[in-house]
C-alpha cells in the first residue's frame, strides 16, 4: 500500500552536517605573471639604480585587484630586498601576490586565506564534510591544513558528498566510570 501525500524529509538538513566548499578559500583563476628579469639589467643582473627607475616607471595600476605570481625566467641572483621592493608596489596597487609559478601561488594564496578566514571554533563539536566536488582545482595541501585546524575541535570530520562520504576523523566518546 502506497503512502499517500507523505511529507518528503531531508535526512540531510537534519543531520546537522555542515558542509565546507574550499573553493571559497581559492583566490580564482585567473592570474598574471611578473617576470623579476624583466627588471634586470640584460635579464641577469640587478644595477640598483637602473632597478628602482624600472620599477617606478612601472604602471601598477593595471594589476590592480587582480591575482599576480612573481617568477624570474632566468638564474640571475636577485636580491630579497627586491622582491620586497616589488611586493610594496603590488599592494599598494591592491593585488593579490605570490612568488612562484600560477600554481604554486594559489597554493601560497589559500593557505593564506584559510589562515585568515577559517576559524576552527565555528565548528566546535559539529559534524564537518569537506566538499569532495569543485569547479576549481584544491591543491592537496589545503585538504591537509583543513584537517589539521578542524580536527581538534570537530566530532567528525568527513571528505566527499553528503550521500557519499569518507570517514576521516571522529572524536572518542568519553566513558564515565561507574
Amino acid at each position: 500500500m502506497k503512502t499517500q501525500d507523505a511529507p518528503l524529509v531531508n535526512k540531510v538538513a537534519q543531520s546537522g552536517l555542515i558542509t565546507l566548499e574550499l573553493e571559497n578559500f581559492h583566490p580564482g583563476e585567473e592570474w598574471v605573471e611578473i617576470d623579476m628579469a624583466d627588471f634586470l639589467f640584460k635579464g641577469l643582473i640587478l644595477k640598483e639604480k637602473e632597478f628602482r627607475q624600472k620599477v617606478s616607471e612601472e604602471n601598477w595600476d593595471q594589476y590592480a585587484d587582480k591575482n599576480v605570481n612573481v617568477i624570474c625566467s632566468t638564474d640571475a641572483i636577485v636580491p630579497p630586498w627586491a622582491y620586497m621592493l616589488i611586493s610594496k608596489k603590488l599592494l599598494e596597487a591592491g593585488s593579490v601576490h605570490a612568488f612562484g609559478s600560477k600554481e604554486e601561488a594559489i597554493d601560497k594564496t589559500m593557505v593564506r586565506n584559510l589562515e585568515q578566514n577559517l576559524n576552527p571554533g565555528d565548528f566546535e563539536d559539529r559534524r564537518i564534510l569537506v566538499k569532495g566536488c569543485s569547479t576549481k582545482k584544491i591543491p592537496q595541501g589545503i585538504y591537509m591544513l583543513v584537517t589539521e585546524k578542524l580536527r581538534p575541535v570537530v566530532k567528525s570530520l568527513m571528505y566527499g558528498e553528503a550521500c557519499s562520504n569518507v570517514p576521516v576523523y571522529k572524536k572518542p566518546v568519553s566513558r564515565k566510570r561507574r
